[in-house]
């Protein structure tokens, strides 16, 4: 029987801590092809490029594994996998990652991490994007290598439901062993945002983003207090951005 194929991507750019060590891990699980920004794309959401050119170019990178650099978007990276390096070959497996940073709550929505791996999911691509809370680019992550190893091995083997993609997230420290794996919800929390005015040495006025984060959310089912607590989490995550339970309510306050 012929490998799996899975797919690797990221928003830290391919040449990430990250992503080397999960191109190491997976590729021992199947045949691997990397598609990666060439600079670093965090915080891009699902962008997608339009009004510029999209460059593709083949790196060696990766010592004896096919892979191409992308001068666009997680997104797009896996747009141009999908329909231009593989055509009509289908990816068993995408992994994003892993990424430099939490993308727990509500830093799914800006994350390129977890865009990639959403992107796969409307293609029914089973696929995972991994984090580490831990911004460093020098940060240690082999002590989350056999829990990225296991979750892939068991969404290659499994499955997991059609259009939808997991968010796993590691805590950082690498010298409390994590205490093991929480299925559960994205926490209600938001980033309070902060804006620092500055001048450059020309004379002219510019930003820089700042905040802090708030977690709104007391319940010890969600991401948050998992990784808080010295858990992995994995949120099951979905591109339908529907709010089900609100249809009847809006329906009613519009015509009725």
């Amino acid at each position: 029987m012929s490998k799996p194929l899975i797919l690797v991507t990221n928003d830290d750019g391919i040449n990430s801590k990250g992503i080397k060590l999960l191109t190491e891990i997976v590729s021992e699980l199947g045949e691997v092809l990397v598609v990666a920004p060439d600079s670093p794309q965090s915080g891009m959401g699902h962008a997608i490029t339009v009004g510029n050119t999209l460059r593709l170019t083949k790196t060696k990178v990766f010592n004896g594994i096919n892979s191409y650099q992308c001068s666009g978007t997680p997104v797009d990276c896996v747009k141009l996998a999908k329909h231009y390096i593989l055509k009509e070959r289908k990816p068993d497996l995408l992994v994003s990652g892993i990424n430099h940073g939490a993308n727990t709550s509500i830093s799914v929505v800006y994350s390129g991490t977890m865009a990639a791996a959403l992107e796969a999911a409307i293609d029914d691509i089973p696929a995972i994007g991994f984090s580490l809370c831990d911004y460093s680019p020098n940060a240690e992550f082999m002590h989350v290598s056999e829990y990225v190893e296991s979750i892939s091995t068991r969404v290659l083997d499994k499955g997991i439901p059609q259009g939808v993609s997991l968010n796993v997230n590691f805590p950082a420290s690498k010298d409390a062993p994590i205490k093991g794996v929480k299925v559960c919800r994205q926490a209600r929390a938001k980033w309070k945002e902060a804006f620092d005015e500055r001048i450059d040495p020309y004379g002219e006025r510019y930003f820089w983003m700042a905040g802090d984060f708030i977690n709104q959310d007391g319940g010890e089912d969600n991401d948050v207090w998992a990784i808080s607590n010295g858990y992995a989490s994995v949120v099951p995550t979905q591109f339908d951005l529907t709010s089900h339970a609100a249809i009847q309510e809006v329906e009613d306050m519009l015509f009725s």
